[in-house]
This record gives C-alpha cells, structure tokens and sequence, in this order.
C-alpha cells in the first residue's frame, strides 16, 4: 500500500507517517522543498492547488505514484479536492483530511 501525505515540511506529516506501519509512506509538498530532498527522493513536489486543473494533476500523480490513500494537510488542498471526491474513490484512491 502507497500511501501519499502533503505538507511534508510540516511536523504533522512526520507526526501521521510515523503512526503508519506496514504501508510505503511518501512525503510530498507544492509548497518550496529543498532540492536536496527532493533530488534525494525523501520528498516529492506536489501540483499546486491554486491550479484550475489542480484534481486532475492530483489524480494522475496518485495513478502514477500508484497511491491508494492521501492525507491532505492544508486546508486548499481538501476544498479543491472535495468535488473530485467520487473520481478518486471510482479510482480506489481514499482522501482524508487532515487539516487543522
């Protein structure tokens, strides 16, 4: 099981993925990252969810990621994910916010 949590910068990612066993935990983030994380693999970038097609890269990065359950921590994030919802799940995809 792949399982993708946003807000990677923050201590409540870290928090949730050391709660998680037996799953591929993956740490991601729009927000700036330093490139030694990302090029070292620990994090990802994430889409923006400023972006009009913001569900639609989400949903390809999960496809391709092969997730299967997203944690989103920022609060934009799970809006611009709320009208999708039903396309993640036909996908098996679960959303969960996690936001504050």
């Amino acid at each position: 099981m792949n399982i993708l949590i946003t807000g990677a910068s923050t201590a409540k990612a870290h928090q949730i993925k050391n709660n998680i066993n037996n799953a591929i935990v993956l740490l991601g983030d729009y927000l700036d990252l330093p490139d030694v994380m990302i090029k070292s693999g620990r994090m990802l970038k994430l889409p923006s969810p400023l972006s009009d097609t913001y569900p639609h890269q989400m949903l390809a990065f999960c496809l391709d990621n092969h997730i299967e359950t997203v944690y989103l921590l920022y609060f934009a994030e799970a809006e611009q994910l709320k009208p999708a919802q039903q396309l993640f799940d036909e996908y098996g995809i679960q959303l969960i916010p996690a936001h504050d």
